[in-house]
């Protein structure tokens, strides 16, 4: 029996994307769907050759209208996710869809395009393998699933770029939150000889191996863990015997402060912790927080009101 899940609709003013994203993403909800005037324009010109005129009354509804679309389970749990989410975001009046898995997945992949990310990547959807890559830049290919991580969010494209400039050939990385596996897999593509993916949500194992397959890698190169490493004690204990290099964690501030405490202990002697999902209004508090936890910033990269720290011993 397929899943249900919640297709959460948000209409919003045009002018209030940015901040009505940003507080989403804040409150731990990604992989948005933003639906704008320019997309239903970019459609009609698409696909003119199916019809002779324009709805007019359509047209007109899409002036300067936006949206912005999320999906959550169609239960108990997917209610309190949603109102996590819309926490400050009380003026806007959401609208539910309970939609069946196969629908999501489809209806996903017309917002999904390749994405050029740093010097060097390429993200390309699994169903658009087929198309040629730019010279120069290594493919990536994705199916995200039902967890979310395709590439097009800043925080994701900044941890790549900090990614690419940080691993070295036979790195070990360590990936806390993988969600869709995306960085372990550039970490791999980029050089790294292991990645250990840790996730607390039981869905992302299947999804980033079935990616990291679609990439030519197997388990022999690339793990995952479902489990809390704050909380769990003998999790922790084997990641820290394994000493990752490279110790990833592309979450949002709330997590990155109190993983910032225990990254050092994960890392590898000459090891750097790579953080992003930091709104711009909270990175005094997170760079205090590594700071204190005996780590030195050595690199910060910002984007789109986001941003990302490298950070090593000194």
């Amino acid at each position: 029996m397929s899943e249900q899940w919640l297709e959460v609709t948000l209409p919003i003013p045009a002018g209030d994307l940015n901040q009505v994203c940003d507080t989403l993403t804040a409150n731990g909800m990604v992989g948005l769907v933003v639906e704008e005037e320019e997309d239903f324009l970019h459609f009609l010109k698409q696909n003119r050759q199916y019809w002779d005129y324009v709805d007019e009354e359509l047209a007109r509804s899409m002036k300067g209208a936006s949206c912005v679309k999320f999906y959550v389970p169609d239960n108990g749990e997917g209610q309190a996710l949603l109102r996590r989410s819309l926490r400050g975001l009380e003026q806007y009046e959401p609208q539910t869809a309970s939609i069946r898995e196969e629908d999501w997945a489809t209806s996903w992949q017309k917002y999904y395009q390749p994405i050029s990310v740093g010097k060097k990547l390429y993200i390309v959807p699994e169903w658009m393998r087929d198309q040629s890559v730019p010279e120069g830049r290594v493919p990536l290919y994705l199916n995200p699933g039902l967890t979310f991580g395709t590439g097009s969010h800043p925080t994701t494209q900044l941890c790549l770029e900090l990614l690419e400039e940080a691993v070295q050939p036979g790195d070990g990385v360590l990936d806390l939150g993988c969600g869709s596996g995306i960085l372990a897999i550039a970490a791999l593509t980029l050089g790294a000889s292991h990645v250990m993916g840790v996730d607390i949500d039981s869905k992302a194992a299947d999804v980033a191996y079935k990616n990291a397959g679609m990439n030519g890698i197997g388990r022999n190169r690339f793990d995952v863990a479902v489990g809390n490493v704050l909380c769990d004690q003998r999790l922790f204990a084997q990641l820290q015997a394994a000493g990752s290099r490279v110790v990833l964690a592309n979450i949002v501030a709330d997590v990155i402060i109190p993983l910032s405490a225990v990254a050092g202990a994960l890392m590898a002697g000459d090891g750097v912790f790579l953080c992003s999902g930091i709104i711009d209004q909270r990175e005094d508090e997170v760079a205090a927080a590594i700071e204190k936890n005996g780590l030195t910033i050595t690199k910060r990269l910002a984007k789109a009101g986001w941003v990302a720290f490298q950070a090593g011993r000194g």
